[in-house]
């Protein structure tokens, strides 16, 4: 059962990667063309802004999940360099059963009525003019709290990594 649950864990980092890396490129292409169309054409789009600010929140929101499966946490060096490393290995599951799993499920808990609202009514853009979709954008958030939670268990359930 752990060994199906880490590669599930496993299998959606590299759906997050793909996504992490899609939304990356769309907000270089977009931002570079919203550049271009300003000072080089003296022109804008309110749509090609709500578009860079979509991928934007996609990018970053879903590069949360991604870092956690790479290790990439933040931690008091200062502190962890002095500490052996069993020490630290059960300091980071603590926090992670601790705090990041209910911090995120917290996240999901309080952000579910208006995720459900914004569907309901099918919420675009506040710009006038703006891409309609911001819904579907909101979806993002709650999706990437799930997978911090399953990165955060399959970070409890990895065997340690040989010294």
């Amino acid at each position: 059962m752990r060994a199906g649950f880490l590669r599930l864990a496993h299998l959606l980092d590299r759906g997050a990667r793909v996504l992490c890396g899609t939304a990356a490129l769309a907000l270089v292409g977009l931002v570079l063309t919203i550049v271009v169309l300003r000072y080089g054409f003296g022109t804008g789009s309110v749509r090609l802004q709500d578009a860079a600010a979509y991928a934007f929140a996609v990018f970053l929101i879903f590069s949360l999940p991604v870092c956690m499966a790479q290790g990439g946490h933040v931690r008091v060096e200062v502190l962890s360099e002095r500490l052996p490393p069993g020490y630290l290995r059960a300091a980071d599951r603590v926090a992670l059963v601790l705090f990041l799993i209910p911090v995120f499920g917290l996240i999901l808990w309080a952000g579910w009525s208006d995720l459900r609202f914004s569907w309901r009514v099918r919420e675009g853009s506040v710009s006038t003019g703006g891409l309609p979709g911001l819904f579907v954008v909101r979806t993002a958030l709650p999706v990437a709290s799930v997978l911090m939670i399953v990165q955060g268990i399959a970070a409890v359930l990895r065997p340690p990594a040989p010294a």
